[in-house]
């Protein structure tokens, strides 16, 4: 009896080591998650991790556009006047980061993780147009020249008074 108890160990040893590798294994199967970006009103939140990002690298004015377009499920309700809150992972407002409107930029690059857009009507008519139902916002980090475009977050704001 006392022999099948070293048996008994070196089985169980193998199988966790067993269990480790194959962990491992799943894990470097796995993208590194990229950074977040965080729309809120309110006290309601949105986050979501990049549309287009890899790894830092520049991605080019042209697939930041087409990134920037994509369709999202990340949708937050804003009402008209009320404060727009985005934030940032560090590493994002490090490089810098800027918000575009379907698709076209809109404002200069901020180097901080957290913006607040006070009082803005979003969903204003324009030239005799009815206000309209949805706008999508994109986060996108790139450098102040805007010459290097580093990746892209898509929200999507309703209009809550539509």
């Amino acid at each position: 009896m006392s022999s099948q108890r070293p048996l008994a160990r070196r089985r169980r040893a193998v199988a966790a080591v067993g269990a480790v590798s194959a962990g491992l294994l799943v894990l470097s199967a796995c993208d590194k998650p990229t950074p977040m970006a965080t729309v809120t009103v309110g006290k309601t939140s949105v986050s979501t991790e990049a549309e287009c990002y890899e790894d830092g690298k520049d991605l080019g004015k042209e697939k930041v556009a087409e990134c920037a377009k994509k369709k999202t499920s990340d949708t937050i309700s804003v009402s008209q006047g009320e404060t727009l809150r985005i934030g940032v992972d560090p590493e994002v407002a490090d490089e810098g980061w800027a918000l575009w409107l379907n698709g076209q930029q809109v404002t200069d690059p901020f180097k901080k993780t957290y913006y607040a857009f006070e009082g803005v009507d979003l969903f204003a008519a324009q030239n005799g147009q009815t206000a309209p139902k949805t706008i999508s916002i994109s986060v996108v980090k790139q450098n102040k020249a805007g010459t290097e475009f580093k990746g892209v977050w898509n929200f999507k704001l309703e209009n809550a008074d539509a």
